[in-house]
């Protein structure tokens, strides 16, 4: 087997040493390494996967050699990860279509840049600095230009029991974890370096596995998930309306009564002004329990991604408006002008599309209590849950994220998607009732395992018991700034080691 493998090693070494071809070599490796992500959830190639990019970027001469060997990497990881992003522009492809290469090349190249600044700042210095300046843009990543903290490399554990960690560090820590399990295997030597993150999973398998979930505690509110299955091409067909709103109304009304009902984001077609009759007979299909329901709305000129808790007499007891918009998407930067040349928001209502909220805040839901509402896209970002999460007794009794994943296709974007709720309900260690227009809706529990759901492209409702909450654990409390230290330490502690080498071999 040794000598079989010989002539592919020459090989692979011999393109290592040219920078075009180690590029391609790491985008293939960031390939198979994208495989850990959900839906294929292939964890177990993405650490192999991460020790080759380690090794090919010991081959890289020059600063620029190493910042293509961190972005090709990265364009192969993103490529593959994010290969969603195509869909959206294929809902109106006569007007849209046109956008998808410029979007998944813009994207995918985009980000990539992180790692291969990355890469290019570490060149020829140790691993550990690398996985620190790494882990570092990642958290940077979730910031810059609006952020967009989606295909983290710590997102490969999310449907692992070495996802409970994050209720420690959050996706940062699963980062790091993922990026320094093979680089410490590499440090360690060839012998170890399959056996040591063997071993580490191993453990971690056994420590923080929470096992199933238990039995729902006798009394817990009942929550009913109505997912109406309304096809994105077909959302907005006037022909089609009434049959996706009858939908909700049947859903809503079957069944004994829960005590908590919640529709989708933009479940109902029109304005919330222009909704009366819709909310009313929602209302009554409820039979006195409230709902919490996702609505468009407008305010002078102004237009709102919405949310609203209706109670059980159909009043308005609690609004609130998305505040972390998706770019592009939902608002097109110099909207009006960019209009005059064919680019328009995708899900925007009117003009330059919708107007952001003033934040992330709780709501009161009759009966239940606070609930965090979180309107699709916002649900990915852990740093604004975490500020909206307070303790004590304004602390959220669960998070209720509302989306349309129709947007996403069904390859990969819903799955991803719902491996990110289930990991802010680890981070906050709190319940999230999920509920997306087509899929993937669920009810995941503080520990992050779905306890109900609806597949994809399924059209229903499930009545869902409320799983308890947790105590706010040092993720919700502290939040990132621990990392950022711990990561600060790390890359001083690499640099000296550097400075200590260099020191020796010039002596």
């Amino acid at each position: 087997m040794h000598d079989a493998l010989r002539p592919a090693r020459r090989a692979v070494r011999h393109h290592a040493t040219r920078p075009l071809p180690r590029a391609g070599l790491a985008g293939f490796a960031g390939v198979l390494a994208a495989l850990g992500l959900a839906p294929w959830g292939l964890w177990w190639l993405t650490l192999p996967a991460l020790a080759l990019v380690f090794v090919l970027r010991r081959h890289a001469a020059t600063r620029r050699g190493a910042f293509l060997t961190g972005w090709g990497f990265g364009a192969g990881w993103f490529g593959l990860a994010l290969s969603w992003v195509v869909e959206p522009f294929f809902v109106d492809a006569a007007r849209d279509g046109w956008m998808a290469p410029f979007a998944v090349v813009l994207l995918c190249g985009g980000l990539a840049v992180f790692w291969g600044v990355a890469f290019a700042a570490a060149h020829r210095r140790g691993d550990a600095l690398l996985v620190a300046l790494w882990v570092a843009l990642e958290m940077a990543r979730g910031v810059v230009f609006t952020g967009f903290p989606w295909a983290m490399p710590g997102h490969v554990f999310i449907d692992t029991p070495v996802a409970q960690l994050a209720a420690l560090g959050g996706a940062p820590l699963l980062t790091l974890i993922a990026l320094g399990l093979p680089a410490a295997a590499l440090a360690i030597g060839a012998r170890a370096a399959l056996a040591i993150p063997a071993l580490a999973c191993l453990a971690a398998w056994i420590v923080l596995d929470p096992g199933p979930a238990p039995a729902p505690r006798p009394g817990a509110p009942v929550v009913r998930l109505v997912q109406p299955n309304a096809v994105q091409a077909l959302k907005w067909d006037p022909d089609w309306l009434p049959v996706f709103h009858q939908r909700l109304m049947s859903l809503t009304g079957q069944g004994d009564v829960p005590d908590l009902v919640i529709w989708p984001e933009t479940a109902l077609p029109w304005l919330l002004d222009q909704s009366g009759d819709a909310l009313a007979e929602g209302a009554a299909a409820a039979r006195g329990a409230p709902v919490m329901l996702g609505i468009q709305r407008r305010e002078a000129a102004r237009y709102y991604n919405s949310a609203i808790v209706m109670n059980g007499a159909g009043e308005i007891a609690a609004l609130y408006d998305k505040a972390h918009l998706v770019p592009f998407g939902e608002y097109v930067p110099f909207g009006e002008w960019a209009a005059r040349f064919g680019i328009h928001g995708l899900a925007a209502s009117e003009g330059g599309g919708y107007t952001p909220g003033p934040g992330l805040h709780p709501v009161a839901v009759p009966g239940i209590g606070l609930a965090l509402p979180l309107i699709c896209y916002e649900g990915i970002f852990a740093r604004e849950v975490n500020a909206a999460t307070a303790t004590g007794a304004l602390r959220p009794r669960l998070m209720v994220l509302m989306t349309n994943d129709a947007w996403f296709g069904t390859v990969s974007g819903p799955y991803q998607h719902l491996a990110l709720a289930r990991l802010r309900a680890i981070e906050q260690r709190m319940p999230m009732a999920r509920v997306a227009n087509t899929g993937v809706s669920a009810m995941i529990d503080a520990q992050g395992r779905v306890t109900a759901r609806l597949g994809l492209d399924e059209t229903g409702a499930i009545d869902a018991p409320l799983p308890p909450r947790g105590a706010a654990p040092a993720y919700a409390r502290l939040g990132d700034a621990p990392m950022l230290g711990l990561l600060a330490l790390l890359g001083l502690a690499a640099m000296r080691r550097n400075r200590l080498d260099r020191g020796r071999a010039g002596a």
